[in-house]
């Protein structure tokens, strides 16, 4: 799989998925449940529709390859390369009509991400990196991207996607951070990441999160010059609780006030 080779499959995943998501966007939508103790983690024909579609893409392109997705689980998931698929990641914001959501697309050798792209197929752009390097791609043209510098927490803008999803010790901890920062905004799931990687946001902290929900931000973030790991300093790569930054000393500070009593 040549460079140019693999370049072309990922816009050609991107597009295929983003063509799939589109007629179902700002509609009328049946959207199940698929959390049975009463939260609501909603799912739609368009999630289903788009993983099966990157997924057929796959398998006839690369059928030694493993995959992952959030609605149709694993298949072939110990192969050396895995794609890791979040058909819609922000799958609330879709239903609501509003267009902060988007498609990430991860791939992985041994269990490490390699590359990662997020589609946003409303707003026609496209964000992505390998870890050295990281892209933008939309009306706005082509561009690098780099995180910007921030040097004290009080100055920096914050996200998370909701509170109410993090349980009641993870809360408190993510309250600290929010009262010496700047700005605090809610929403945006993984958008707020790429908002992060293209110098607009400072820090984005999230629970609970699963490998599909993180593993295409991973590459985008490192290779725009950002920093991303669990509240614990770990790899991110699993999931849970993460943290992201644009400036280590950011990310310093708000991991202190995170882990303090």
């Amino acid at each position: 799989m040549t460079a140019i080779d693999f370049t072309a499959f990922v816009d050609e995943l991107a597009t295929v998925s983003g063509d799939t998501i589109l007629p179902f966007f700002r509609t009328t939508l049946s959207i199940e449940n698929k959390d049975r103790s009463g939260n609501f983690d909603p799912v739609t024909a368009a999630d289903h529709a788009a993983e099966s579609v990157m997924r057929a893409l796959i398998r006839r392109h690369f059928p030694d390859h493993g995959i992952i997705g959030e609605e149709y689980g694993e298949e072939r998931a110990d192969a050396e390369y895995v794609w890791v698929l979040d058909p819609i990641d922000g799958t609330k914001s879709f239903i609501a009509g509003m267009p902060a959501w988007g498609t990430l697309i991860a791939l992985t050798r041994f269990g490490e991400p390699l590359f990662g792209l997020l589609n946003q197929p409303f707003t026609r752009e496209r964000f992505s990196g390998d870890g050295g390097a990281a892209q933008y791609r939309g009306p706005a043209g082509t561009r690098n991207l780099k995180v910007r510098a921030c040097a004290n927490l009080s100055e920096a803008v914050l996200f998370t996607t909701s509170p109410r999803l993090m349980n009641a010790a993870d809360r408190s901890a993510f309250g600290r951070v929010e009262d010496a920062a700047r700005l605090s905004r809610y929403g945006g799931d993984c958008y707020a990441y790429c908002m992060l990687a293209s110098g607009h946001v400072d820090l984005v902290i999230e629970t609970g999160l699963k490998p599909y929900d993180v593993l295409a931000l991973i590459p985008i973030i490192v290779g725009a010059g950002g920093i991303i790991t669990t509240w614990e300093n770990g790899s991110p790569a699993a999931g849970g609780r993460i943290i992201a930054a644009g400036d280590k000393r950011v990310h310093a500070a708000a991991m202190e006030l995170l882990r303090s009593q």
